[in-house]
């Protein structure tokens, strides 16, 4: 991504880009050489980022299972188009979340921003269960998006400092796999549990983070603040830290086409989520089939995860991404055609390959494009940004099929969005020629 001034360019490349932790965190003080390896407690920090992104796809999922069960079972008089809006309020707390979190956890640490966004999405998740209307219900579900929504960017923030420059790329992208994986277990939980338990069980799952997660992340993540890398970097490096910064030359461009890539993304991506285990039982298949169908679409994603990785480390993370989102139109649109089953999973599968490994290209791309002062903002810029696309996929989804035009629209939706991540993501590689292809600095 080498757009930036000459001045501003070898920060990416010079020995302060991937520093030593602070004090008690790993590396602290070790010479550049000695960060080709990962020491023993940067992996446990990154491992515990990822079981934290796990329930970011648990929540994402976790909605979806529930749905059909608030619709019929509570009494809450919900409909389609009301439930669309219910489901966006998580939506809608991410967008604050991760514009804020971004911001806090470049000024004052990334360890206690993820900390405190665990805490605040464990507790507002587990006070679902005990919601008694719609309203609560909407109002709690906001309340842990806000921890949900900052925990991204600030977890994605920390690791690109704890790993090696030519491994940023690959540890986001692999990292991000927990988002599918958490939706996976809510897909799988979801089976056995929603019938035996009824639908509060599946949101009590988050005592694990509180009494699993949130302790391994107060024991192995170091609190690192960006002055102390800005400390090893060239004085250029050394500016504001804040949106005054990250949009204006030389990142004002790129820092607006990330984000509505990223916007149409999550909505394809995230109305996906919400809707399908819905859509499914609208097409005609029982609530047992239909997580099974939302289990495919996130064993994609887990998938995506691992492939878009690789290709992105081979061939730069935004013309890997442009294929993705392509593969995800692709099988979407294929899904109208009413295909037979086998051919509905199997697109399925494509569509999670390319819709969550596109977020996870996007993510790795900006990790890696802007200095180590801006990184948490500006994944909270795109992340935040790009949350008004969940935000508008639940309702859109809703009031699509409450105005009748049936399943195939939504489908038709989120195809449409994957399409236009691709060509947004094209102008990026545009902006960027004649310079060197996106991400190559970092493989």
């Amino acid at each position: 991504m080498n757009h930036t001034p000459s001045a501003a360019a070898p920060q990416r490349h010079a020995p302060g880009s991937t520093p030593g932790t602070a004090p008690g965190g790993a590396g602290a003080g070790s010479p550049a050489g000695a960060r080709a390896a990962f020491p023993k407690r940067s992996v446990m920090a990154v491992l515990a980022c990822w079981l934290l992104v796990v329930f970011d796809g648990y929540d994402l999922i976790v909605y979806g299972t529930v749905q059909s069960s608030l619709i019929s079972d509570t009494g809450w008089g919900l409909t389609k188009a009301t439930a669309g809006t219910v489901g966006s309020m998580a939506f809608i707390g991410m967008m604050i979340g991760a514009i804020f979190a971004g911001r806090m956890s470049d000024s004052w640490g990334r360890r206690r921003t993820i900390i405190g966004c665990a805490v605040v999405f464990s507790v507002f998740t587990i006070l679902c269960a005990f919601a008694p209307n719609a309203f609560i219900f909407g109002s709690l579900r906001l309340l842990a998006g806000i921890g949900l929504g900052g925990l991204v960017p600030s977890a994605n923030a920390l690791v690109a400092e704890l790993v090696p420059a030519k491994w940023r790329s690959t540890i986001a992208t692999l990292m991000m796999s927990g988002v599918p994986i958490g939706g996976s277990i809510a897909a799988l939980v979801g089976i056995p549990l929603i019938p035996a338990f009824g639908w509060p069980a599946m949101f009590l799952v988050a005592v694990l983070a509180l009494i699993v997660v949130i302790p391994l992340g107060l024991r192995y993540l170091p609190e690192t603040l960006p002055s102390e890398e800005a400390a090893t970097e060239d004085k250029a490096a050394r500016e504001p830290v804040g949106f005054g910064s990250l949009l204006r030359p030389p990142f004002l461009g790129l820092s607006v086409l990330y984000a509505i890539a990223t916007l149409v993304t999550l909505f394809a991506w995230y109305g996906l989520g919400t809707w399908l285990p819905n859509l499914m039982q609208l097409a005609g298949y029982n609530l047992g089939s239909a997580l099974t169908f939302a289990l495919a679409l996130n064993l994609g994603a887990v998938a995506g995860s691992v492939i878009t990785a690789w290709a992105g480390t081979r061939f730069g993370p935004v013309p890997t991404a442009i294929a993705a989102a392509g593969v995800a139109a692709a099988g979407l649109l294929v899904l109208v055609t009413g295909p037979p089953v086998a051919v509905v999973y199997l697109m399925l599968v494509l569509a999670g390959v390319g819709t969550h490994g596109t977020q996870c290209l996007i993510i790795a791309a900006v990790a890696s494009h802007y200095p180590a002062h801006l990184r948490g903002t500006a994944l909270g810029w795109a992340l935040g940004v790009g949350r008004i696309g969940a935000v508008a996929a639940p309702q859109v989804g809703g009031l699509l099929l409450a105005a009748g035009l049936g399943v195939n629209s939504n489908f038709l939706a989120f195809a449409g969005a994957a399409a236009a991540a691709a060509v947004l993501l094209g102008f990026i590689i545009t902006k960027n020629s004649p310079a060197k292809a996106v991400g190559e600095s970092h493989v």
